[in-house]
């Protein structure tokens, strides 16, 4: 059996790990620099609505393309067109 995977890993002393980065304070002033200015907004939420409407586009594609599918609007189809 290899020794290197069966050897205990012992942690770094705290002297060697990596301090997590610290941030800025959020005050009035860097709220307002940071997310003051909307501009794009609308049109990435026209970008998140159009990948959404694609989406189901699609699921609409697949489903109508099944055989069961068609069958079922061609009856109700010839059925709405028959005269009785």
């Amino acid at each position: 059996m290899n020794p290197l995977l069966t050897t205990p890993v012992r942690p770094l002393p705290r002297a060697h790990r990596a301090a997590p980065p610290s941030l800025p304070p959020l005050t009035r002033h860097r709220a307002a620099a940071l997310f003051g200015d909307d501009t794009g907004a609308a049109t990435a939420e026209y970008a998140v609505a159009t990948m959404g409407a694609v989406a189901f586009a699609g699921l609409l594609v697949v489903i109508m393309r099944s055989d069961e599918v068609r069958g079922i609007l061609t009856d109700l189809v010839r059925r709405a067109l028959t005269v009785s």
